[in-house]
């Protein structure tokens, strides 16, 4: 297999299971470079078990992830450098400052150039002004603009996002839209989760639908309706259930 063939996230068989209860059956998929993923599913659907289990942080009970060939597995592989995670805890340090979060980050990849990549990275969510300010005195929408900030502060190749829209007002939204377009940039894929039906199909190249742990579809926006895609969507959970 060529370089230019290895998917940059490949999901094999991957199952998750808690005692006698599937959290997530059976998903296999593969995302070239560029691709732009969006997973669809109501509450208890297993989606964040399923970010989680792509991003590494929970091993699968059954079958394997592989970030650009690398398995996700077993102590710390270099695959762990080409990712980004947004999830709904935003991992940061509410006593420090918007600026020193991200610098703290900027140690732990060992980024050069640590000022001006903080610089450009809360400039590029609209919070440079406040780089000063302890992130205790954000709003959550605020906050989240900078958990995104640091998710995309060492350049990750993969970006993997759990409901990034959850609990922002409609400027943040706004901001993170711009963001998430910016990533559609052909070298970086992309996985987001969400129940939001509007703001999933908009940026999306490619459609799953996720019902208790399995998908019960995947296609491409292109096949999609956009008008129709909510009754679709609300007959596919349906069936499924």
């Amino acid at each position: 297999m060529t370089a230019a063939a290895v998917p940059a996230v490949e999901a094999i068989a991957v199952e998750k299971w808690y005692g006698p209860l599937p959290a997530v059956r059976g998903i296999s998929f593969a995302l070239a470079a560029g691709e732009f993923l969006t997973v669809f599913g109501p509450n208890g659907a297993g989606k964040t078990t399923l970010l989680r289990i792509l991003c590494g942080a929970v091993a699968p009970t059954r079958g394997s992830v592989r970030i650009g060939g690398e398995e996700t597995k077993g102590g710390e592989g270099g695959w762990r450098h080409r990712i980004g995670l947004l999830s709904h805890q935003t991992f940061l340090y509410p006593g420090l400052t918007a600026g020193e979060n991200l610098d703290f980050y900027a140690r732990l990849y060992g980024l050069p150039d640590r000022a001006a990549r903080v610089g450009e990275a809360l400039a590029s969510v609209g919070l440079w002004e406040r780089r000063g300010d302890r992130v205790r005195t954000f709003s959550r929408g605020m906050q989240q603009r900078v958990a995104l900030a640091r998710t995309l502060l060492h350049d990750p190749e993969a970006v993997f996002l759990d409901e990034p829209y959850t609990g922002l007002d409609p400027h943040a939204a706004s901001t993170l839209r711009g963001v998430l377009e910016r990533l559609r940039d052909g070298r970086r894929t992309v996985v987001l989760v969400t129940h939001n039906l509007s703001q999933g199909l908009e940026l999306a190249d490619r459609v799953a639908v996720q019902v208790g742990g399995e998908w019960v579809s995947d296609e491409p926006r292109s096949a999609i309706d956009a008008a129709r895609w909510e009754q679709l969507y609300t007959e596919r959970v349906a069936a499924a259930v």
